[in-house]
Parts: structure tokens; C-alpha cells; sequence
């Protein structure tokens, strides 16, 4: 962690919500006049998607699980590295994983494929990470330990797998065979190192749906954001205004001491309000250190 360079990161599966958080904490840096370097977690994949697709027929004929939620498929010493050089200098690098054919044209490479390494921006003020391991621990490496602000995005699994499912089929052109099966083998590298973080997170945001997601293999959509109610949890964060969030956020209630819950309609209104101050804090830290530094 760095008063200096602080580190905010969104942790949560692809599809989970990361994209909404990321446009809300964008819309509170202008508000906050911060200048920030942002990173992908995809950045940080070991393998191009031809590279992953041969991995894994390698590894099912080995009786190996390979997916992206592990190490194996991730290079999380050189996420760390990013971190820490972040924070102690507000330097590192970063590259794009290219998704789609829109992404890869103007680079003119394939989908599935990395852009080259590059350095960070200089002179920012802070550095957001959105992706899946923005606060991984193994035996080796501690991503966590670096980041001021954590802040996970953990839809219920079955709304998980069925965003997983709708996504993958209908954006990238999967079969649903091919995700469901993605799903299964992927389940180890879940439990052992996604499911954990969550743990570690200072504030989670999980999506519970209000309609019947018993059998995510057969949905045909994503519940809506109005089909759905939203369960934060605070951890180690002092003096959390739950009575004005309560106020201020209609038809929310308190289901624990540090667990607020609000209609899923009201997800992007909840995150401005409680994100807000909480970053407003850290850009003051660093305004103010920086303040003393220069004179």
C-alpha cells in the first residue's frame, strides 16, 4: 500500500460486473479530477487464445485442470511487480488482451492476442485495476497486499455461469457445449483462487437474482439489474455511514452489522455513494503528502 501511489482494484470473474464498477469509479475519477492508469487483469494471461485452446487439450489428456482463474494460465509475479512498482514509484507496464475483432483491427492482429508491453502513463494519481486476481495470494506471490482499496464483484454462482453462458454464445460464438464445459473444468482454479479473494476485499458487491436461476444451463437471458437485489459487505472500513445510505438509497435495509442490502436498480447509485468518499480519501492523502514533500 502507497499514500503516495494508492492502488484501487475490482476483482470478480468476467461478467460478474467489473464493466458497471469500472464505469462508475471512471465517472467519480473526473468528478474527483484524478488522473488514473488503468490496467487490465488480461494483461497479465500467460498464453494468446490459440496458445490457451492448445494448453488445455494438452492438459485434459495429462488429467490436468488449465484455466484462467490459475496460475498456471497467469503471470501473477509480474502483477505483483506492477503493483509494487506502482506504489513505491508510480511506474509499470501494462499491454491489452484484444477480445474482439473491433479491438484487434486497429492493431492489425487477431482476436485473442496481446498488444506489446508498454509503460504506465506518467504522473498519475492513482492506479485501477479491474480483473480477476486484483487480490490473488499463493504460496509465492501476494497481489493483495499492495492495494489500498479492494473492491469485489461476486455475482451468485448460478448468475455467474449463466453470464458466462449468454456471453460467451452470443458475443464470442461459442457453443453452449464448449462454456458449459469451460465452466466444469475450471471449477478447481475457482474455489482455490477466486473464490478467496473475497475474503480479502474491503468491499463486495454480490448480485442475488429475485427469479428462479436453479438450472443455469437452460437460462435463455441475464436477469435484470431490477430482477435482483445487491448485498454489500464492509470490511475493516471505520466509520461507515450506514444511516444516510439507508436514507439515501430507497427500499434499502440492514441484514447485518457490516451488510447492507439494496434493489439491484439501484447498484450504480449505491456504488457513487459509498466509492465517492473512500476515494476522495486517498487522493487527499496523496495531495496532502505530496503537498508536504514539495515544500
Amino acid at each position: 500500500m502507497s499514500a503516495k501511489h494508492p492502488i484501487i482494484a475490482v476483482t470478480g470473474s468476467s461478467g460478474a460486473g467489473t464493466t458497471t464498477t469500472t464505469t462508475t469509479l471512471t465517472h467519480i475519477f473526473r468528478q474527483l479530477g484524478i488522473n488514473a492508469a488503468f490496467v487490465e487483469g488480461d494483461s497479465f494471461h500467460h498464453y494468446t487464445r490459440t496458445e490457451m485452446e492448445a494448453m488445455s487439450r494438452k492438459a485434459q489428456t495429462e488429467n490436468r485442470h488449465l484455466s484462467y482463474f490459475g496460475p498456471q494460465a497467469n503471470d501473477f509475479a509480474r502483477l505483483e511487480q506492477c503493483f509494487s512498482n506502482y506504489g513505491s514509484k508510480g511506474t509499470g507496464e501494462t499491454r491489452t488482451y484484444l477480445h474482439t475483432f473491433d479491438e484487434a483491427v486497429p492493431f492489425n492482429q487477431m482476436p485473442g492476442t496481446f498488444t506489446q508491453w508498454k509503460p504506465l502513463p506518467e504522473n498519475t494519481d492513482m492506479l485501477y485495476y479491474e480483473g480477476l486476481h486484483g487480490a490473488v495470494v499463493t504460496d509465492d506471490v501476494n497481489v493483495a497486499q499492495h492495494v489500498d482499496l479492494l473492491i469485489g464483484m461476486v455475482p451468485i454462482v448460478n448468475l455467474e455461469w449463466i453470464q458466462k453462458i449468454v456471453r460467451d454464445t452470443q458475443e464470442r460464438g461459442y457453443t453452449r457445449e464448449k462454456v458449459m464445459h469451460s465452466i466444469v473444468r475450471s471449477m478447481d482454479d475457482y474455489f482455490n483462487h477466486i473464490t478467496p479473494q473475497f475474503s480479502r476485499t474491503h468491499i463486495n458487491f454480490q448480485r442475488v437474482p429475485t427469479v428462479d436461476t436453479s438450472n443455469p444451463f437452460s437460462a435463455k437471458g441475464i436477469p435484470s439489474q431490477d430482477e435482483s437485489f445487491v448485498v454489500i459487505r464492509f470490511r475493516g472500513i471505520e466509520n461507515v455511514d450506514f444511516p444516510y445510505y439507508l436514507t439515501m438509497i430507497e427500499g434499502s435495509f440492514m441484514s447485518r452489522i457490516n451488510t447492507m442490502v439494496v434493489p439491484g436498480g439501484k447498484i450504480p447509485l449505491a456504488m457513487e455513494l459509498i466509492l465517492t468518499p473512500l476515494i476522495r480519501n486517498l487522493i487527499e492523502k496523496r495531495r496532502q503528502l505530496l503537498s508536504t514533500t514539495n515544500k
